[in-house]
């Protein structure tokens, strides 16, 4: 008999309580054909709360040693708790971002607005320049006569 150790669902509709139990496989989730109860895990306690998560470590461990094999959610918990080693995790891959030549035509058009609000910026200050010279031109005439 394969046994797997995962969680069978109880409580209330949008408020879910999972009781961890050891079952053969080809058991439903919640058949009620379970070997035995050894944990529960509640969701809707705070991620940092004892609460969360209980185990009863001695039974777990005993099941473990005869073959029980954990489901991915019950493998983080245990690895949580110590009693089995961690998941490596991923490297994540790069299929998401653009490809080179998009990433270097966005670099291109990035510096092209750059330029051009630079020369902008550059031909409002003549102007401005511009403006106050002749003003002061003005002045020093009329105080001159």
């Amino acid at each position: 008999m394969a046994t797997v150790i995962r969680l069978a669902r109880h409580g209330a509709k949008k408020r879910p309580y999972y009781h961890i139990v050891v079952t053969d496989s080809r058991n439903a989730r919640n058949s009620g054909n379970v070997l035995e109860v050894v944990g529960k895990y509640d969701p809707m306690q705070a991620k940092d709360s004892d609460k969360r998560v209980v185990l009863k470590i001695d039974e777990v461990k005993a099941w473990l040693a005869k073959g029980a094999q954990p489901s991915d959610r019950v493998y983080k918990f245990l690895a949580k708790a110590g009693l089995v080693k961690a998941k490596a995790i991923p490297v994540q891959t790069k299929k998401h971002l653009q490809s080179e030549k998009t990433q270097m035509k966005i670099k291109d058009k990035a510096e092209k607005l750059a330029k051009i609000a630079a020369e902008k910026a550059a031909a409002e200050e003549a102007a401005k320049a511009a403006a106050a010279a002749p003003a002061e031109e003005a002045t020093t005439e009329t105080v001159a006569e």
